[in-house]
């Protein structure tokens, strides 16, 4: 079964950077389409980024492009999120769910979230 684990979460402050990982112990997330999801008090749900597991371009909501960049480490059979300019409305659980799929597809497997919070 696999299991996602997130981590890098923390205490940032408006305007900062943060990078998240998104792994699972014993196996490679080389094949699995990768999405990373927030979700903040009171909130639904949303995702935010998105990268499949072959060539192609990750995709991005409109309220993180430019600012967020999801990419993998094949090496490590990891996958990561940059996230710059950081602002307080981005605080949030952070999750990352994985397919064997697309990204197109529903996520199978979930991580338990990591927390950011951005605040002065």
């Amino acid at each position: 079964q696999l299991q996602l684990v997130e981590s890098g979460g923390g205490l940032v402050q408006p305007g900062g950077s943060l990078t998240l990982s998104c792994a699972a112990s014993g196996f490679t997330l080389n094949y699995y389409a990768i999405g990373w999801f927030r979700q903040a008090p009171g909130k639904e749900r949303e995702g935010v980024a998105c990268i499949g597991s072959s060539l192609g371009d990750p995709s991005y909501a409109d309220i993180v492009k430019g600012r967020f960049t999801v990419f993998r480490d094949r090496t490590k059979g990891t996958v990561y999120v940059q996230m710059n300019n950081l602002q307080p409305e981005d605080t949030a659980v952070y999750l990352c769910g994985g397919s064997p799929l697309s990204i197109w597809a529903p996520v199978d497997y979930w991580g338990q979230g990591t927390q950011v919070t951005v605040s002065s």
